[in-house]
């Protein structure tokens, strides 16, 4: 599984762009992961004439792989406990601020001295909220490319309406390629570029799994918050995941009425609308989940038990016997500020998308501010600007963002108390008469930034007075400041009690139950599950299978909803039984559950069996789970699977693309022999 020395399972998993796990299936380090972990990537490159959502991808030769700037791999070299080094360097004198800046200086030079002379970054990174610390040291390859992606109707087939539901029928991975220098080492992209030789390649299984089988996730699960206490249960359930789900449903009806009146809008705003309607889709299960399993009166009961422990001894007492009192403080205070921080996030900056562009000036007026500033440095924020410019521009749509807009601020405006509102307000009320349609008007009737031209002519004579006068510049700035003045230095005072606080928390749970074995919560490191493949029974009265088929998929056809539409040679191979190797006594299984654990970030994780095998790619967790990343339910939770030999299935028979088969190693023995 690890090894420093020689080749293990790590050398095969990569953390893919930032967001994502990926796998080495081929010496010539071809790699699968989701096709919703591709999909932006699949975007990038599809136009009305070259509709790669719609049509698929594939490439049949090397030089008809595809460059995606910005996209990276990242390979783990090694991972090493630093605890002791970093603790002794810190005391419970210390405030929050001056405890993180000791752990920041402190990991910072173990990083250093881990990585120099070697080409590979490291960084050390905090478990159980600061009782442990681990060093890990990786190295990040910068040309990837584009292999394949089944088109969407395959890839992303339910939509949706199945996502984070089971039974499952969705083809969901996509290809890519790591490319390196010729001399081994990472490389930004370039036509003389050869793919890289990793250390480890999978060997594909196509003997498929029964239930019960030895079953094991390898990747970067993103966050979870499994040590949560009852009073941020409470406020999830009340603020947080409410919130969230009005306002990306807002978002949602806007950019789905305009992608439905322009092939072209559908294009652009097509991975957008993706990443906003996973979680908007997510936070609805959370709360019926939490609600369901009543997991807030679950963890009162934990924390009595916890409360009378603490108690129980003078030493703890004095460690501990407050905590509940503090959580319970802590958090009433920060009921009060929360709506504003998800509404600057949601609704600001994660909405309209002409604020974050705007605010990208900032930097502009600092220069243009600054009698002193050279005309390098104005020319260099020039050129980065306008290529922030074409890459905004390309997938924006002015009518789009302008609805989006003004939803965006009437909601702020009606769920934000007033006195946690910026000024800006007072100027749409008196201006405008509290008409955000009529803002909205204003906003883009002059803004700079309402399209390229008048950003390009902007930057040919930039000028400080136009650009403070620009009203989306303006507000977003306003929004912004008032934020910074007035909310978040008393969240983050807040923070730094609930950390202090939750630090204190874990160490005591662990002294509670020495003989428990407690696993920190994710933080986008390399993590493993072992499990098994398993069916569930969701509710009374109610079995589902571990896993679907392709007749489940025919059976799901829509072909007036874009979800369900089934592709027609699809329906082909189905109809002639044209399987190849991959059928399982003359079934093509699609996907299948385990009991592993999964959240964000796993996506695109490898399913081993017990031979270190691939067999199947993670993308998604059952409804009945969405409580998993507060609380983990083994009876309950489940792990969504893509069959692996279905890939294979389309790789071949689907797309035709032999010359991908040819580079893996595939194996039908099953394991044990």
């Amino acid at each position: 599984i690890y090894s420093v020395n020689n080749s293990s399972l790590k050398d095969a998993i990569v953390n893919f762009g930032g967001f994502c796990t990926a796998e080495v299936i081929s010496n010539d380090v071809l790699l699968i992961t989701n096709h919703h972990c591709g999909f932006e990537a699949v975007q990038a490159h599809s136009s009305p004439e070259h509709d790669y959502i719609t049509d698929g991808f594939w490439a049949m030769s090397r030089d008809q792989e595809l460059n995606n700037e910005g996209l990276t791999a990242t390979f783990l070299i090694r991972m090493e406990d630093v605890t002791d080094r970093v603790i002794k360097e810190l005391n419970d004198t210390l405030t929050e601020a001056q405890r993180s800046a000791k752990v920041a200086k402190i990991s910072g030079t173990i990083a250093d001295e881990a990585t120099k002379g070697t080409g590979y970054h490291g960084e050390v990174k905090s478990f159980f909220y600061g009782n442990e610390y681990y060093l890990f040291v990786y190295e990040t390859f910068k040309d990837i490319r584009l292999v394949g992606a089944p088109p969407s109707s395959i890839g992303k087939f339910g939509g949706d309406t199945d996502n984070w539901m089971w039974p499952r029928h969705t083809g969901d991975f996509s290809m890519f390629r790591i490319y390196c220098g010729k001399d081994g080492k990472p490389a930004e992209y370039s036509k003389d570029n050869v793919p890289y030789k990793p250390k480890k390649a999978l060997t594909v299984s196509i003997a498929g799994y029964k239930p019960n089988d030895f079953a094991m996730t390898f990747g970067y699960p993103g966050g979870t918050t499994r040590f949560m206490t009852s009073y941020g249960i409470g406020m999830q359930l009340d603020q947080t995941a409410p919130s969230v789900v009005q306002i990306r449903d807002k978002k949602l009806k806007i950019m789905k009425e305009y992608m439905d009146l322009d092939n072209r809008v559908r294009i652009k705003y097509a991975a957008k609308y993706a990443e906003t309607a996973n979680y908007w889709k997510f936070y609805i299960g959370q709360i019926r989940e939490l609600n369901r399993r009543n997991l807030g009166q679950e963890r009162l009961k934990e924390e009595a038990e916890f409360k009378k422990w603490a108690l129980a001894d003078p030493q703890r007492t004095k460690k501990y016997g407050d905590l509940m009192t503090q959580f319970d403080s802590i958090y009433k205070e920060y009921r009060k500020y929360n709506l504003s921080k998800n509404y600057i996030n949601e609704a600001i900056f994660q909405g309209p998308e002409i604020f974050p562009f705007a605010f990208q000036f900032q930097d502009l007026a600092g220069i243009l501010d600054d009698p002193k500033h050279t005309a390098d440095d104005l020319n260099k924020t020039i050129e980065e600007l306008k290529k922030g410019a074409k890459e905004h521009f390309k997938d924006y749509n002015l009518p789009t963002d302008k609805k989006m807009l003004a939803a965006m601020m009437k909601m702020y405006h009606q769920n934000i108390p007033t006195d946690q509102q910026s000024d800006i307000f007072d100027e749409i009320n008196s201006k405008y008469a509290g008409d955000f349609d009529k803002y909205a008007d204003a906003v883009f009737s002059k803004s700079i930034f309402r399209d390229s031209t008048s950003v390009a002519d902007f930057l040919a004579k930039p000028n400080l007075k136009a650009l403070k006068k620009d009203l989306a510049y303006r507000t977003v700035n306003s929004l912004r400041e008032f934020y910074i003045a007035k909310i978040r230095l008393t969240l983050r005072g807040l923070e730094a009690k609930m950390n202090r606080a939750n630090r204190a928390y874990i160490a005591g749970l662990r002294q509670m139950h020495p003989d428990k074995k407690y696993y920190p919560d994710a933080n986008f490191t390399m993590r493993l599950s072992y499990g098994t493949v398993q069916d569930y029974d969701p509710m009374d009265a109610v079995h589902y299978n571990y896993f679907t088929t392709l007749d489940g998929v025919m059976d799901k056809e829509d072909s007036t909803n874009e979800e369900f539409i089934v592709p027609a040679k699809l329906k082909q191979l189905y109809k002639a039984k044209d399987y190849g190797r991959y059928a399982d006594h003359g079934t093509m299984n699609v996907c299948f559950t385990t009991n592993n654990d999964i959240t964000g970030g796993n996506s695109g994780s490898p399913v081993l069996n017990g031979k270190g095998e691939l067999i199947g790619l993670a993308f998604d967790a059952n409804w009945e789970s969405m409580s998993g990343d507060i609380s983990f339910e083994p009876s309950k939770k489940r792990c969504i699977n893509v069959d692996i030999r279905y890939c294979l299935f389309i790789i071949d028979k689907y797309a035709g693309a032999q010359n991908l088969l040819k580079e893996m190693t595939i194996s039908d023995k099953p394991v044990g022999k």
